[in-house]
């Protein structure tokens, strides 16, 4: 482990773990959201597997990652020791100029959720006209310009960018505090993402199925996209173990269960044993998976902040709580 470990725990706990979970959910529901509209607008003329019968689920996507922004907000906000100058991340109180720091994570999430805020709302709106027809304020000339194609694509494309920013950044950020766990690996924003990659699909499943829009095309898509995903985290979350080093010893404790047993456990292992072969998804299994994905995504947040958290720093070593 590095020697430079000197800084303070920030005290982060459940509101910016929620924060990186919501956060992380929304931005891989745009995304996903993005990839089965586009894909449905051309799939009556090219015969893909993605049809319209998808469109249902991906209005959910679009619905689920405003709610997800919005509460992404307010989370941050309420973590703020002084939650009424919230607007200080993003404007500088005695100039009243945008404050905007390239090389500070911190400070560029902030605006790229602001960003992705305007693309998420404006994707919902979109989505709510279609879901809504007999609404005439729904269905005036600027919302209809929503839901037309180069609109469409240019709200799906950018808010695609900061959403998947918004889920990856996450780790980033953590890696700059200079803490024990969080600045002991590079692989921190890449094992983020990969396990918000996982648990917006298994949120779209879930809220598909309540509202009838979980399809079996749309269905067997998702599950598939989940079934790589998880893979793929698995390994990075094998190599991110690695690359700790001696670091890794803090987890010989009970972090170290709740990261074995929830998160590789249910989160990833059940989930793959579970996946059902192609072409045979049902809805009832489809949700447990979802279920066990987003239990092992949350634990893996919460794991990762709060085992460095809890660990004080002596010198050039680290001990328990």
């Amino acid at each position: 482990m590095s020697d430079t470990f000197f800084t303070a725990s920030p005290h982060w706990a459940w509101w910016i773990i929620l924060y990186f979970f919501i956060g992380g959910i929304a931005g891989t529901a745009f995304f996903l959201a993005s990839v089965l509209s586009l894909l449905d607008r051309r799939g009556a003329s090219h015969g893909s597997r993605v049809s319209a019968t998808t469109r249902p689920i991906a209005r959910v996507g679009y619905y689920l990652a405003f709610v997800g922004v919005l509460l992404s907000g307010f989370l941050l906000t309420i973590d703020l020791s002084r939650p009424l100058r919230f607007w200080h991340m993003l404007i500088e109180n005695h100039t009243g100029r945008p404050m905007f720091k390239l090389w500070e994570p911190m400070s560029t999430g902030a605006w790229a959720l602001l960003f992705f805020g305007l693309f998420a709302f404006l994707a919902a709106l979109a989505a709510l006209s279609e879901d809504r027809p007999n609404i005439r304020f729904l269905q005036s000339p600027p919302l209809r310009l929503l839901r037309q194609q180069a609109p469409a694509a240019i709200i799906a494309v950018l808010g695609s960018i900061f959403g998947l920013y918004i889920a990856g950044y996450t780790g980033v950020l953590l890696a700059v505090t200079n803490r024990p766990i969080w600045a002991d690996s590079q692989l921190l924003g890449l094992l983020f993402l990969l396990s918000a990659a996982s648990t917006g699909p298994a949120a779209l499943i879930l809220l598909g199925q309540r509202r009838l829009a979980a399809d079996p095309t749309s269905l067997s898509w998702l599950i598939s996209f989940d079934w790589i995903v998880v893979i793929l985290e698995l390994v990075v979350l094998i190599v991110f173990l690695i690359s700790l080093g001696s670091v890794a010893r803090v987890f010989l404790n009970w972090w170290g269960l709740v990261l074995l047993v929830g998160v590789v456990g249910v989160g990833i292992l059940l989930p793959l044993i579970l996946h059902p072969r192609h072409g045979t998804e049902d809805l009832e299994s489809c949700v447990r998976i979802a279920g066990f994905v987003l239990v092992g995504g949350f634990l893996l947040r919460m794991v990762v902040l709060l085992s460095s958290e809890q660990i004080h720093v002596i010198g050039s070593g680290v001990t328990g709580p």
